[in-house]
């Protein structure tokens, strides 16, 4: 049976490490990277490919690494994650079908500023994106996972707490993060590893799309290398969350002791984020 490891959002931050460092450590037999840029997708398997190749050379197994442009948006890009399932699924039957061993949630954006000033349509197809893209993802998923697969949804350290001036993200998150501890503990008895992903600021282009240029890097920002390194190893020993620096892990623990609207008070009274209309 052909092994899958599929990672959305791929093109680019969190997305392209988490594919670099599974390629290096996994026994699937395919890597597949799931987003809409086609071009960077197709740069970053040439990468992989290249790494694959000085794998066979000292007889190390790589997976070959296969890019998916795909709008996964939505539940209608749920449904077409679905149908590339299907579609693998009939190319595969005669030779004992396939398997998910890791499927990584990653895909999402977020929105700086007060939620009055930024675009309903954005926000709403942030909400498409982050939580409906997820739940069908892994809804789909599921059927095609065994004993010791492991799933990685990307939450943040903004689903703790109720946060202004990054009000439907934070909203996104913290759905994010229940439904993956809750989705932990129903498929428990399967033996599948489920974890979120909990990162404050990570050094990616974030910033830049979520405040649309306004702020073109994120502000003390932490290598996404690492960051993925550790919520591998976290995911690996089946803990159901990463959040790998003291500060972040600090700030969590706080925010069980801070007040929901308090918590959103202070960030939008003093934690503003810049942004362009």
């Amino acid at each position: 049976m052909k092994k899958i490891a599929i990672v959305t959002g791929a093109s680019s931050g969190m997305g392209k490490e988490f594919s670099i460092q599974i390629s290096a450590d996994t026994d699937a037999d395919e890597i597949w990277l799931i987003a809409r840029r086609v071009d960077k997708l197709n740069e970053l398997c040439r990468e992989l490919v290249d790494l694959r190749n000085e794998g066979i050379k000292a007889d190390v197994k790589r997976p070959l690494p296969l890019a998916v442009g795909l709008d996964i948006a939505g539940r209608n890009g749920a449904e077409n994650f679905a149908l590339l399932l299907e579609n693998e699924k009939k190319a595969d039957e005669k030779s004992g079908g396939f398997s998910i061993t890791m499927l990584v949630n990653n895909a999402g954006f977020g929105t700086y500023g007060p939620f009055e000033e930024t675009s309903i349509t954005r926000e709403l197809d942030m909400i498409e994106l982050n939580c409906t893209s997820l739940t069908g993802i892994c809804g789909y998923a599921l059927p095609y996972m065994n004993k010791e697969s492991t799933i990685i949804n990307t939450a943040s350290l903004a689903s703790f707490l109720p946060l202004g001036n990054f009000a439907v993200y934070g909203a996104t998150k913290a759905f994010v993060l229940s439904f993956t501890m809750a989705l932990a503990a129903e498929i428990k008895h399967r033996g599948i590893k489920v974890c979120a992903l909990c990162p404050g600021p990570v050094s990616t282009e974030f910033a830049d799309i979520a405040s649309n240029g306004a702020r073109k890097e994120v502000k003390h920002g932490l290598s996404a290398e690492s960051v993925v390194a550790h919520c591998l190893r976290r995911a690996g020993k089946g803990k159901h969350t990463a959040i790998m620096a003291f500060k972040w892990k600090f700030k969590a623990a706080a925010s069980r002791f801070v007040g929901r609207y308090t918590g959103a008070w202070f960030t939008y009274k003093y934690c503003k984020r810049p942004h362009n209309a």
